[in-house]
């Protein structure tokens, strides 16, 4: 919780230095912005250590063979990375960009969920058979 307040505040402040810099300078105003996001995600870094620690360890104790989670980290990974860079390009007034890039992290995230689908389709056959 304490994180959040923390980064909400930091967000908040440059998300208003930008918007006053908008007016007169917008390419300092995006800069603003991509600063902020990295700091943003300089924060995350803990917690992201943390999640992928706990989620080794629950693989390892469970006996799921990696290609089962492997590909539903990829795409929460390919979402966040897209829907962040969807959002830069906005905000840089690019939309047709943006959308670009949403396309490619569907077809991106389709592709890393083929290993699941395959693994669950051979489950299915070694069950029947």
């Amino acid at each position: 919780m304490e994180l959040l307040l923390k980064i909400a505040a930091g967000a908040v402040t440059a998300a208003l230095c930008a918007a006053v810099l908008r007016k007169n300078a917008p390419e300092f105003a995006l800069l603003v912005m991509l600063c902020a996001g990295v700091w943003v995600l300089m924060q995350m870094a803990q917690p992201l250590g943390q999640v992928t620690r706990t989620l080794t360890h629950l693989v390892s104790i469970s006996k799921l063979d990696a290609r089962v989670v492997e590909p539903v980290v990829k795409v929460v990974g390919l979402s966040i990375v897209t829907r962040v860079t969807g959002e830069v390009c906005r905000s840089a007034g690019d939309g047709g960009i943006a959308a670009f890039v949403e396309t490619a992290g569907t077809v991106l995230a389709l592709a890393a969920t083929l290993p699941l689908a395959q693994a669950v389709v051979e489950m299915i056959t070694g069950l029947l058979a």
